[in-house]
């Protein structure tokens, strides 16, 4: 079990233990559970679907890197495969405090990068702010996401984003989490370019169409890719470099360690993400870092 575990899962009822420990004991967990895990889950602890998923809620926020608040937030993301996903919040020390990931955040975007086709409900143990309302209302769930916490009812997005501002309202079918292939292409010998080209590729940018993917090496030579993730609202907008930490950090990875990244990106695109990922690399440490256009 990776040590960040520990100190929750002790925490945890007994039933509750026994039934997790097989997959929180594998080497090679990742923050989330299939839809046969959970339900052997469910059948050895006895807890339903909402019940479980707060009980779960101390794992994920122990997915947190907060060395800056020091205020740990975890979400779990359910989607419509049965499949269910850890998110916590993410800071970066020396970075600006726009580089940092909210829970609800990281939790989407594992469900998004680990290839789910909807989201039916998200947990969390505190109310969702603004930036993550607006975050999730890109989302092709609609405003019909159910958000669960605890000791409230349960309520859809729309409940907690009335009037809300959305794709639809700016003309845009194109819904984050769709299935989506932008077809560049070029012409690549290094894997960790193709790998973001390819993020770039199923990135989500319908309003400025600079679409973009990070793709990170870490020490172990492990390749975590990331998409841009555009919204209606702009500011909410999560660039590619954030998505590929989320997937490195709920894999068990370091973010700290990495060994080398490269952002593929629109050569003459309106906005970039260079000079933003370069920066924020360099504050974890990652002084080579290279840019590929398409």
């Amino acid at each position: 079990m990776h040590s960040r575990f520990h100190s929750a899962y002790s925490e945890l009822p007994a039933a509750l233990q026994s039934a997790l420990l097989p997959y929180l004991d594998a080497p090679d967990f990742a923050a989330m559970f299939k839809a046969e895990q959970i339900a052997a889950i469910k059948q050895q602890c006895g807890l339903d679907d909402d019940a479980l998923a707060f009980a779960l809620l101390p794992l994920a926020a122990a997915c947190s890197l907060t060395p800056i608040s020091h205020f740990h937030v975890g979400a779990v993301a359910r989607g419509v495969s049965g499949n269910w996903y850890f998110g916590g919040n993410m800071e970066f020390r020396g970075a600006p405090m726009q580089q940092t990931v909210h829970a609800e955040q990281c939790a989407v975007t594992h469900a998004w990068l680990r290839g789910e086709a909807k989201l039916v409900a998200v947990t969390v143990n505190y109310s969702p702010c603004g930036h993550c309302r607006q975050f999730m209302n890109e989302l092709n769930s609609g405003t019909e996401l159910e958000i669960h916490l605890p000791a409230r009812a349960t309520a859809t997005l729309g409940d907690y984003l009335p009037y809300s501002f959305g794709p639809k309202d700016l003309q845009i079918s194109e819904l984050l989490m769709d299935p989506v292939d932008h077809g560049f292409q070029l012409t690549l010998d290094d894997e960790l370019a193709k790998a973001a080209l390819d993020a770039a590729n199923r990135s989500h940018a319908p309003y400025s169409t600079a679409h973009s993917g990070v793709a990170l090496e870490a020490e172990d030579g492990k390749v975590y890719a990331g998409r841009y993730a555009e919204n209606a609202a702009f500011n909410p907008s999560l660039p590619p470099l954030q998505a590929a930490l989320i997937l490195m950090n709920v894999s068990g990875g370091d973010c700290q360690k990495i060994r080398r990244a490269v952002l593929a990106e629109a050569e003459g695109a309106i906005l970039t993400q260079w000079d933003a990922t370069r920066a924020t690399l360099a504050a974890l440490g990652c002084e080579d870092a290279q840019r590929v256009t398409f």
